[in-house]
């Protein structure tokens, strides 16, 4: 998982103040084709069950998931935010 470290702070700050937050399972095996897209789906039911929707990333570009995951949570009216450095920034 890209930004794993930046996701657990921006998780520890937002349960400080009281949210709940359900962040992306960190799988450090390798994955089948089949589980991979599994996961996919079950990040999905996250975002429905999610109140907004917060993307943590180091720069302005976004994989072809975390693209899919945006375009989902706003088809479903979920809010959107960035968080992370200033994009052009490393």
């Amino acid at each position: 998982m890209r930004f794993a470290e930046e996701m657990r702070a921006v998780s520890r700050s937002l349960t400080l103040a009281g949210i709940i937050v359900l962040i992306p399972a960190e799988i450090d095996t390798p994955i089948t084709t089949e589980q991979k897209t599994a996961l996919g789906e079950l990040h999905l039911r996250r975002i429905n069950l999610a109140d907004r929707v917060v993307v943590v990333n180091r720069r302005a570009h976004f994989g072809e998931s975390t693209l899919r995951e945006i375009a989902y949570a706003e088809a479903a009216g979920k809010p959107v935010t960035f968080v992370g450095p200033a994009y052009g920034q490393a």
